[in-house]
């Protein structure tokens, strides 16, 4: 059937959906990149606090590094707290986000560098972490949270808990 032969307000209708359906997947994956980012901005900037968690992570978290797993609430709150006890100071980045989306849940792959600062009066002495990750997000009532989180450490280089726990 060509256009020609559909009634101009019906194309215009289906290019109104189509049109709508794209902009609801760029503004999806806009929030998604936004919300990767803004757990990477938390973890360097927010350190001392555990207010942020529900601004990123849903109640049933679950969290998955090479020094451990964390779940819910509590276990963010112990990975925070591990952080906090080992280095003063650090510096994530997350980059070349691949995002996915299927309705109301998506997956969110990415590249994660990291410096970890054990003493602030002394950044020089630093232990770097890169890898992947892979995490699975889900649209709230308040927005996208991440739901799980999986870091993949490809290289470290520096004296730090990897380095000193034999993992």
């Amino acid at each position: 059937m060509s256009t020609a032969s559909v009634p101009a307000s019906t194309a215009l209708s289906a290019e109104l959906r189509e049109l709508r359906g794209q902009v609801r997947l760029l503004a999806d994956r806009a929030e998604l990149t936004a919300l990767a980012d803004r757990y990477l901005a938390h973890l360097d900037h927010d350190r001392d606090r555990d207010d942020w968690f529900g601004s990123v992570f849903t109640e049933d978290a679950h969290l998955v590094f090479p020094m451990g797993e964390y779940r819910g609430s509590a276990g963010l709150a112990q990975f925070q707290q591990l952080a906090r006890t080992t280095f003063e100071r650090t510096h994530h980045q997350g980059t070349n986000y691949a995002v996915d989306i299927d309705g109301d849940r998506a997956l969110i792959r990415a590249h994660l560098t990291a410096v970890h600062v054990e003493r602030a009066a002394e950044p020089g002495a630093h232990f770097d972490i890169g890898g992947h990750y892979e995490a699975e997000a889900v649209r709230t009532p308040d927005g996208w949270r991440l739901r799980r989180f999986v870091f993949d450490l490809v290289w470290h280089a520096g004296s730090g808990p990897l380095t000193k726990g034999g993992h």
